[in-house]
Parts: C-alpha cells; structure tokens; sequence
C-alpha cells in the first residue's frame, strides 16, 4: 500500500489518546497530556513525558488535559498534540492522510467543528467524525448495519457514555461527567473521611487498578498506602482492604446505575427486546473495575459483557471503518441536532 493511502483513526479520550494507522493497528497510546511554558505558551513534552511532569513541575510549566469530558477544552493546545502525535507517525508522508476521529454521542455542533479545525491544523487532509459507542461496537464485533438493537456502556477517565445502536447509528444515548476520574476522586474522599489522611489522585488510581472492586472479591486485597496526615502533617501509613473501597464506589456506581436504567426507559420497546438476547457490552478503562459488569447485569437483568480490549477496543473499531471512508460524509455531522429532530 503505498505511504499516502495510510489513513489514520484517532480515538481522543480525556486520559489517554490512541491513533490507529490503517494496514497496522494501533501505533501511538499516548496520555493526553500536555505540558506547556506558562510564559511563552510552548508546548514542552506531549503524552508519557507531558505526564511524567503533573505535580512535578516548576512554577513555569503547566501539565494540562486538552481534553475534558472527552470534548476539547483548550483548542490550541489540541492542535498541537494532535500535530506532534501525527507527525511521529506521518514524517515521511508527502500526502496528508484523512483522519476518522471518534467522538462523544452528546456532542454539540460547536464541539465537533473544533475537533475538524484541530484535526485539520494537524495535518490531516479531511475529517470524518464517528461516534465513540458505534466504534466500541465495531470493535468487540457487531454488525452495525443490522436493524438490531446493542447497549454500549463506555467508561472512560472523564465520562461514562451509554448507547444504544442500530443500524449504524445511535438511536438514544446519555453521557455523564461520572466515569474512571469519579472513582480516584471517591477513593481519595474516602481516605480522608475514614482515616483522617490525604493522598494525591495518583496514588488513588493505583489503589483502583490493584484492589478496586464494587462487589466482594473472593480474595480480600489489602493494600498499603502512603500520603499526609490531616492531623500533624506528617507522613502516615494506612492499610485498606478492597472492602472499603465498595463502600467508597457507592455514589459514583449508583450514578452510572442510573443513567442506564434511564436510556433503557426511553429506548424503543422492541429495541430493549434485542438487548435481552444481544447483551450488553462494556469498554473503556473504568470497566477493568471488578465485578462492574456483574454489578450491572445484577442491575438490568441484562447479561453484561467486557470487550477483550477495553482500552483500545473503539480505536480498533474507527480502524475497521477507515476502508469504507468512500460511504462516509467528511466534516460537521451535527449527530446531536440529527437525534433532536428525530426525536
């Protein structure tokens, strides 16, 4: 294939980016993280090297997230990491590639002409939109153009979207600002509430990824963390057991629980039908948490499934649709306005 042809599909989440070049899979998982000059507004590092430096910096440089609740928030500085990502993988291309860019059911017009703009400020030569639930679909193997209904649950670092599609398109959807970052956050309200001591979200986040659960573990993990005392300042070490941390989980659990037993309410009845033999099916970094899908299946009365994948599983899927860009509208889509005036 020759080097013009390679089309890229980015998946643009809050906490991490990935970019799937086409006929080799997924060439870049970069934290989407920039670190910046406050002074002069250059940007420093991108990614790995950006994150490295969050609370580690001098008063000059300034570790940001460009991206929030899987929108841009700071345009400027997504095109640039966009640019820097794309060149990593672009440099030798005289030809500008098309890039497919996955995005947030919910998003506004506004929000998707500025991830085109950032996109074409990169370097890409056109810009096809795609929404992140229909990736995630693509990835774990459905056939989305069958008049058959699939539930998407998306738990990412900023947001928790839930879908259902059907033919190739989003039929009802809700997004929420609840999702893996809720959970550090949870945990570090916990600590301090419970043992009287502060840590910072990192250490949180490792305590997630290594004992979290939201129903009992058969094996009780206990962990030992470190961080300040509340009481004298000083340093103070604390056990915790994977069973305080269901118990740290409640609110931002039942948040999710409720948004969908909200989107089951309003999905078609016969619609709701097909989810009962089609299973639901969960992707994004949040739904490595133990027993999330059982949880949810116990919930639903749907029968709950992790993609092999999760993390990656809608870059794959935006992957699988850069061989049918021919069928697909480049530019605005406004899928927000689209499900208004169906609705």
């Amino acid at each position: 294939m020759p080097i013009f042809e390679r089309d890229i599909a980015v998946d643009m989440g809050t906490s991490s980016t990935l970019v799937f070049e086409q006929g080799k899979g997924v060439v870049l998982r970069e934290p989407t993280v920039v670190a910046v000059d406050k002074f002069t507004g250059k940007i420093l590092k991108v990614g790995q090297d950006a994150q490295k430096m969050l609370g580690r910096t001098p008063a000059n440089i300034v570790a940001i997230h460009p991206i929030n609740a899987g929108v841009i928030s700071d345009y400027e500085m997504t095109a640039q990491m966009l640019r820097e990502l794309i060149s990593r993988i672009t440099s030798f291309s005289f030809f500008k590639p098309c890039a497919l860019v996955c995005v947030p059911s919910s998003i506004t017009g506004v929000e998707e002409r500025a991830v085109i703009d950032a996109a074409i400020e990169a370097g890409a030569r056109r810009v096809y939109l795609l929404e992140t639930a229909v990736a995630t679909a693509m990835g774990a193997g459905v056939d989305i153009a069958k008049a058959d209904g699939h539930m998407v649950i998306d738990i990412g670092g900023g947001t928790t979207e839930i879908a259902i599609i059907s033919v190739g398109g989003v039929v009802e959807c809700e997004s929420i600002k609840v999702a893996g970052a809720s959970f550090d956050e949870a945990i570090v309200k916990y600590i301090r509430h419970k043992h009287n001591m502060l840590i910072g979200l990192g250490t949180a986040e490792e305590l997630k990824r290594s004992i979290g659960c939201v129903i009992q573990r058969p094996d009780v993990g206990m962990e030992e963390i470190k961080g300040r005392s509340l009481t004298n300042g000083l340093p103070k070490t604390v056990t915790i057991s994977a069973n305080e941390l269901i118990e740290a989980f409640v609110e931002p659990m039942n948040r999710i629980l409720e948004s969908i037993h909200t989107v089951l309410e309003r999905t078609p009845p016969q619609l709701v039908g097909d989810l009962d033999s089609n299973g639901i099916i969960m992707s994004g970094g949040g739904s490595l948490i133990y027993g999330i899908d059982r949880l949810i299946e116990r919930s639903t009365g749907i029968r709950t499934m992790v993609v092999d994948d999760p993390i990656s599983c809608a870059a794959y899927g935006a992957g699988k649709m850069l061989s049918h860009l021919d069928d697909m509208q480049d530019g605005m889509m406004n899928f927000y306005r689209k499900r208004q005036l169906k609705g």
